[in-house]
């Protein structure tokens, strides 16, 4: 009962960290709510005789040093930097489970093979592989996407591979192949079903890790293009002015901690909910 909020029957009981990671998220997501409902500037727009101002009247976050809108920065870039970390999970998701499935599911050498290649991915470390990636492929939302999928499927393949064994040792699988059952009627009536909580939760904690290796790529100036203001791209043009202006370097950096925190936390919530190994283990 420790850590867990009462509440009347009937309804969920919220735990501390879920509250605190729903609040995070929505924090991190202000920004873009309030340029919606407000209506904003241009981000991209440059008022050279507004350089580095601090948060005041017309710009509620100051500007940075090409007289740009932080707050208009900041909305737009949620957008890009949280799509893009998703489109990423998603594709590592679909690389990882699909080809992970489908190696299981034909056997022999194909499975050997495409282990033996998820493996080898996971050997690298996931910043290391999507900086190879994203320097091979170039600049863009589709290739640091690309890149963040190549580096977190294994992940979502070693899933399926432990669901997929595990199903196949259960007895009620045996005695379903016994009665004639194939192959694939048992991939899509016994694994998939259960294969779908513990690929929501390993997504949920994917996630804020592809938002943070995609910023760290849009530091580095190999994620999306220079004129799109991701909060990566947003902390590395403001760097260098951060004594100038240290509204414009700290607005991206807590709004990526808190987004990446409070994703974290809700991914720590779906681990305990979703995967049958953590809630044998609670007391």
């Amino acid at each position: 009962m420790s850590g867990a909020i009462l509440s009347r029957p009937g309804r969920v009981a919220l735990s501390p960290r879920l509250l605190a990671g729903i609040l995070l998220v929505l924090l991190a997501l202000v920004p873009a709510a309030l340029r919606l409902l407000l209506g904003g500037v241009d981000p991209l727009e440059q008022d050279l005789m507004a350089l580095n101002l601090p948060p005041g009247d017309g710009h509620p976050l100051g500007t940075d040093h090409l007289g740009r809108d932080v707050l208009a920065r900041l909305s737009a870039g949620t957008a890009l930097t949280l799509g893009t970390g998703a489109g990423g999970a998603l594709l590592a998701a679909g690389l990882g489970g699909a080809l992970g499935l489908l190696a299981l599911s034909l056997g022999g050498v194909v499975r050997g093979v495409a282990f033996a290649a998820f493996d080898l991915l996971r050997v690298l470390p996931g910043v290391l592989l999507a900086l190879l990636t994203a320097v091979a492929l170039g600049q863009g939302g589709g290739p640091v996407m690309l890149a963040l999928g190549l580096s977190f499927a294994p992940l979502f393949a070693e899933v399926a591979r432990a669901t997929h064994e595990r199903e196949m040792a259960a007895d009620y699988v045996a005695a379903a192949r016994v009665f004639g059952l194939g192959r694939l009627a048992v991939l899509a009536r016994h694994v998939l079903p259960n294969l779908a909580g513990p690929m929501v939760t390993l997504f949920a904690i994917v996630l804020p890790r592809c938002i943070v290796t995609e910023s760290v790529l849009s530091f580095l100036g190999l994620g999306v293009s220079p004129d799109q203001p991701s909060w990566g791209r947003m902390i590395a043009d403001a760097s260098g002015y951060a004594e100038d202006a240290p509204h414009a370097v700290l607005a991206p950096m807590l709004a990526l901690s808190a987004l990446t925190l409070g994703l974290s936390l809700l991914g720590e919530h779906a681990r305990r909910r979703f995967d049958p190994l953590a809630r044998e283990r609670r007391p």
